[in-house]
């Protein structure tokens, strides 16, 4: 008979952008937790169903609002905190709702789904966090991760820490390894890409302190939606216009298209001034018909609809050269080729580039003294971002881990030794 330690009250979050884990310590190892159809991974999404009055979230929200239940998708709650949006609120069905209010709701139901999995409550939580939430800003830095513990402790959570998520990420490549590693760890969500430089050997993986195997850490705010978004921007919004001219010649205004390309500033798309701005617009613009598009695509709230469409685009393109991606609600499709998407997002991967090679001169290590470059998170899967990494560290060993559960599973590892 297997014997679980029922004690355990402790567990480790990973709240992501766009995927959420729960991982624990179970017979000494650690494990993640069946969240959705005995599935480890939740999807980080709320639907608010105004036909059932009724709310769903993960893979049962994303079936809902694509089986066209009439209702409102929110996704990439994570990217509220930190930023002025945190206090603001959204109309769901008539009703005012508070975005603190909605990061509560689906936090406190991944609480409760991981607690059913696990049978028993759990009290204490290890919280992954990106090393930056908000970029070169300290203070709302500091206002994220205090607005995650309120909100963590507001769902029944009574002891709560934290834990840059490429160090959880560390810890669990730390329990695969044999002997002594100086390993990056690249951290590649939805939301942030964060980088650790650590030190891992069995002998280590002991130690209640960790502080001097950490020799630096580094992240910027740029993930796998922004991926989406430029991908969005450069093969599927010019069939609903953008770049066309109006009688002017004046280019089509761009705004309401990057608002639609960006999933937690869609839902502005959908509000009066906007829908009579689109009106004004549709009166002087010279290719109607995809225009005409676009105006379809608002009345009818697709626009999480079409995001999806461009994050499915996004992981076929990081496996194959090109596909044609069907577009059934606006009536089109669209042939996409990597080569295109790489041109869209290479100043991103610059960005993140950078962000490596100023990790490696902080912690003043020579790019060949890297054993290992650790790749994780969902998003790590895209060919330019990973070739431009690897290229910094061409000595490197590449090791690809759980992309959606390595920090998981750390968080689950670094609970059981802070908490016990």
């Amino acid at each position: 008979m297997e014997v679980v330690d029922v004690t355990a009250t402790a567990c480790g979050v990973d709240f992501g952008t766009s995927n959420s884990t729960v991982g624990w310590q179970r017979n000494g190892r650690s494990a993640l937790l069946q969240l959705e159809d005995n599935r480890h991974t939740l999807p980080s999404v709320i639907f608010f169903n105004a036909e059932d009055d009724a709310v769903s979230v993960g893979r049962a929200a994303l079936a809902e609002y694509l089986a066209g239940c009439e209702g409102r998708l929110m996704r990439s709650l994570k990217s509220l905190l930190g930023t002025s949006l945190i206090d603001g609120q959204t109309e769901v069905q008539g009703r005012a709702l508070r975005f603190r209010d909605l990061l509560t709701q689906f936090i406190g139901e991944l609480k409760r789904r991981a607690e059913h999995a696990a049978g028993r409550p759990f009290s204490q939580a290890v919280f992954g966090r990106p090393v930056f939430f908000i970029d070169d800003n300290a203070e709302a830095d500091r206002l994220a991760e205090n607005t995650l513990a309120e909100i963590a402790r507001s769902v029944g959570f009574r002891d709560i820490a934290f834990q840059y998520e490429p160090i959880a990420a560390a810890f669990d490549y730390e329990s695969q390894i044999t002997r002594e590693e100086l390993v990056l760890i690249a951290d590649i969500g939805g939301g942030t890409s964060d980088f650790s430089l650590v030190r891992l050997s069995p002998q280590r993986a002991g130690r209640a302190e960790r502080r001097d195997d950490i020799l630096a850490n580094g992240g910027i705010h740029i993930g796998g939606t922004d991926f989406d978004k430029y991908l969005s921007l450069s093969g599927i919004m010019p069939l609903l216009g953008l770049g066309s001219r109006l009688t002017n010649n004046n280019e089509v205004p761009s705004s309401h298209y990057f608002n639609l390309a960006t999933w937690h500033t869609i839902n502005l798309a959908y509000t009066q001034k906007a829908w009579r701005e689109l009106q004004d617009i549709h009166r002087d613009v010279r290719e109607r018909d995809s225009f005409a598009r676009l105006l379809k695509l608002v009345e009818q709230r697709d626009g999480h609809w079409l995001a999806i469409k461009s994050e499915e685009a996004k992981i076929a393109l990081s496996q194959h050269d090109a596909l044609t991606l069907p577009l059934e609600r606006i009536g089109q499709e669209v042939r996409l080729q990597r080569s295109g998407f790489d041109g869209a997002i290479a100043h991103l991967v610059g960005a993140v580039e950078d962000t490596v090679h100023r990790l490696l001169h902080d912690a003043g290590v020579a790019a060949d003294a890297v054993d290992t470059v650790f790749f994780t998170g969902g998003s790590s899967g895209v060919q330019l971002l990973r070739q431009g990494i690897a290229g910094l560290l061409p000595d490197a060993r590449r090791v690809e881990g759980d992309l959606f559960g390595s920090i998981g599973m750390g968080l689950g590892l670094d609970a059981a030794r802070k908490f016990g």
